[in-house]
């Protein structure tokens, strides 16, 4: 009996600034999780990797990350992704300087 497939994203980091960004359904980088494509078969989830790897003037280091449907889109079920969801750990810059101003 084969196991069952666990949902996942692509992220990678945007090789220009840095900062954690998704794939999108529509092949767009988002910063935000919620806006990822959420990948519920092995050989797509394969695909769209490949089509990420292929992106080497826009992003570094992609890969698939373990991820759950939610209300507002994609949630990640992992600490480190979470932790990736939320930017730089180390003082208020990227992603946490726009959330300063919500």
């Amino acid at each position: 009996m084969s196991r069952k497939y666990t949902p996942k994203v692509v992220t990678a980091n945007d090789l220009r600034i840095g900062d954690v960004v998704y794939l999108t359904a529509d092949n767009r980088w988002s910063r935000l999780h919620a806006e990822a494509e959420l990948i519920c078969e092995e050989d797509h989830a394969n695909t769209r990797l490949a089509f990420a790897a292929a992106q080497r003037l826009a992003i570094v280091g992609p890969y698939l990350a373990d991820a759950k449907a939610g209300p507002n889109g994609p949630e990640p079920t992992h600490f480190r992704e979470a932790f990736r969801t939320r930017g730089p750990s180390n003082y208020a810059h990227g992603k946490q300087v726009d959330l300063a101003d919500v």
